[in-house]
Parts: structure tokens; sequence; C-alpha cells
């Protein structure tokens, strides 16, 4: 609790900037973890029991919670103008009603057509409160020192699985889906929407003078070579990483591991994301922006390789899920601070969505990409053989993502 501490109390000391709200970092860290708890990780484990209670097809029921991952990246685009000009309370705090809302009508859902309308719903809300809206606050507001707000926050978002996993299963085992979403929608509108109304009340600073690589405007940015080249990287490689994620426990599987053991190696990754997490500030501190992001996706590619060419023992996977986890949990953070290292923080929220929203579309596209390629390619193993070779072409495209240091209107 050293770092929140220390970043919050700035506002009240003098140290740091009297703009920052001192309740907004422990409030985002709350809110994240029910947003993201609720929203997202409690689908997986309801979903069995939805197909098995309404007779909709499984893959019906994943497609729509797919949607809405659509739906936001692409009102993530959006979503970022407004955070921009007007700043997270008023979006994040419609984002936790829209989110309450969605859950309602999902719960509620007699038919496909309006389960899918509620989750069409949820990627709305899902634009408003997941990290995007949450980074684009805590850059404006603790900026310069904005990546370690950036990795408290996701240390904390990392723990959402963790928490609403296990109380979404206890909960289904009392009461029906539906009944465990009602339930599920009250706890996310009495965690989310007073806090976000109510700790994010402070004024919105004036967006920084723009950077010298920020000539021509938001516009120019984003018609860049750089700028395309990186949203193409980023793109490349949560195809991968998201394939690689849900791929694993099948390939464990084929190779002839338990359910248990190779639910567990999938699960000490996500712990080994959080410990990642902890250790990019220090790497942020020692390398170059460029070379920072070649090298990540790199290791992505490398990780996916070894999964692809090593069958065991055990504890060598374990190893491996692990320092796969630890690049995951890196790769959360370059795409954060991806913006900010090139372009500086002015436009962050609306640079921010337009490079991260092919990047999403490719992460929910990426479960039915991979299990609709693993036969074709001739088995899991060659599946992974392949997630490598477009993680490495990410890394390839990285190494062309620096801007031009004087403008870049004759991209």
């Amino acid at each position: 609790m050293t770092d929140l501490h220390a970043l919050t109390d700035g506002a009240a000391t003098g140290t740091g900037d009297r703009s920052r709200p001192r309740a907004a970092l422990p409030a985002l860290c709350v809110t994240q973890i029910t947003s993201w708890g609720i929203v997202y990780y409690a689908f997986p484990v309801l979903n069995p029991e939805i197909t098995s209670r309404t007779g909709w097809p499984a893959g019906a029921t994943t497609a729509a919670f797919s949607l809405a991952l659509v739906v936001s990246a692409l009102a993530g685009i959006r979503v970022g103008r407004i955070l921009d000009r007007r700043g997270p309370r008023m979006v994040m705090t419609a984002g936790s009603v829209l989110g309450t809302v969605s859950l309602v009508i999902v719960a509620a859902a007699p038919n496909l057509a309006v389960f899918f309308a509620g989750w069409a719903l949820a990627g709305l809300a899902m634009a408003s409160t997941f990290y995007q809206p949450a980074f684009a606050a805590l850059t404006r507001w603790w900026a310069p020192d904005h990546v370690r707000a950036l990795t408290i926050v996701t240390l904390a978002g990392g723990l959402a699985s963790t928490v609403f996993a296990p109380l979404t299963a206890l909960l289904a085992d009392h009461f029906t889906w539906r009944t465990t979403y009602f339930v599920l929608a009250a706890v996310l509108a009495a965690a989310t929407i007073p806090a976000h109304a109510l700790a994010l009340r402070s004024p919105w600073p004036k967006a920084a003078r723009p950077s010298p690589r920020m000539a021509g405007g938001t516009t120019t940015v984003a018609r860049s070579r750089a700028f395309w080249l990186l949203s193409v990287a980023f793109t490349l490689s949560a195809f991968a990483m998201y394939a690689v994620v849900v791929a694993l426990i099948p390939l464990l599987l084929d190779r002839g591991y338990s359910t248990t053991r190779a639910a567990w190696v999938l699960g000490l990754g996500g712990a080994g994301q959080t410990l990642g997490r902890t250790l990019y500030a220090t790497l942020a501190r020692r390398t170059g922006t460029t070379a920072r992001t070649v090298a990540l996706l790199a290791l992505g590619g490398v990780t996916t390789a070894a999964f692809a060419c090593v069958p065991g023992p055990y504890a060598l996977l374990v190893v491996l899920s692990i320092t796969a986890g630890m690049v995951r949990g890196n790769l959360t953070l370059l795409q954060a601070t991806a913006v900010t290292d090139r372009w500086g923080t002015s436009h962050y929220g609306h640079l921010s969505g337009l490079l991260t929203a092919p990047a999403s579309t490719a992460a929910a596209l990426a479960p039915f990409a991979g299990a609709a390629l693993a036969a074709p390619l001739g088995g899991y193993p060659h599946l992974f053989a392949s997630l490598a070779l477009v993680s490495g072409l990410a890394a390839l495209i990285a190494t062309a993502t620096t801007p031009r240091p004087q403008g870049i209107s004759s991209e």
C-alpha cells in the first residue's frame, strides 16, 4: 500500500498536483475489480448453466458475449473523445448504470434476441468502465507519475477473477443463473455507481501542451505510419495472446494432463500476470519505448513457441505458464502507456481508443478463430507454433513504431 499512499498523499502535501482527487485511485481499484469481475468474469462461470437451463446453443450464448467485446472496442473510440473533453466522472458513472441495466436485461431475457441485446448494452458499459477510461483518468491526473498509478489499478483489476469467479460459483450453487445475475447487478450498482459519482468529482485538468509529435492534431497522428503499425502490432499480439489463453487447456488435455492440472497451469499464469505488472515501472525506466515494445511482443512469441514444443514435465509447464503470464501482465501496461510514451498525454483518451479498438476486436474473435484453426493446422501444438509466428510478426512490425520527432504531416 506504500505506493498508493504516496500517490494519493501528494495532493494534500503539495508534492503532487492539487487537482488530483484523493479518493480516485482507491475508488478505481475497487470499481475495476467489481466491474471486470461481474460484467466479464461471471459469464464463463454461469454459461454452462445458462445453456443447460435455456436450451440455447453454447455457441450462441458465447457469441452474445463476444458481441459485447466487439461493441466495447468500437464504442471505446467515441468514449475516448468524451473522456478527453469532459473527464471520467460522467462517463464512468453512466457506464456503471448501463452495466447494471444490461445485466438485468440478460438475467430476464426470455429469448436469445433479448439476451444479445443485453450483451450489446453491456459492451457500452465495458467501454465506459473498464481499463480505458480508468487509464485516461489516471494518465491526466497523475502524469508524469502515471505509470505507478496505472500499475496499482491493473494489480487490483487482476484480482477480479480471483474474487468474483468463486463468488459467482457460490451464488450459482444456491440460486438460478438468472437470480445470480440479478444479485450481481445489485452488487455492481452499489459498489460502482456511487464510487464513480463521488470519487471522480475533482476538476478535470487542462490537457498538457501537445508534444512536437502531436503537430497536426489527433487526425494526423492517427493517420501516421507509426500509429498504424503500432495498432497492427498490438492487434496481432492480442489475437495470439487471447487465442493462447483459451487454447491452453485443450493443448494440455491432448497431452494427457487432467482437467484439474491443466486448470492449475492456466490459473498460475494469472499469478504471473500480477507479478509481471509489478515489474513494469522498472522496465520502463531502463528501456526505450520501441525497444521495450519489440522485446515484450517477441517474448510473447517465445513463450507461445515453448508451449508448442515442450510437452512436460508438469513443473516446467507451470514455470512456463507463470513466465507467459508475466509477459501478458507487462503487455497490459505497455498498451496503456503506448500513446503517452510516443505522443504525450494531451489527447490520450481519443488516441488510446483508436489504437486499442482493433486489438480489442481481435481479442474478442481470437477464441473462436483459435478453436476453428486447431484442426486444419493439425492440432493444438501446430496452432501454438502458428500463434508464435503471429507474435513474432508483431514484434517485427513494432520495430518501426517510433514517431518522427518533428510533426508527421508527411506520412
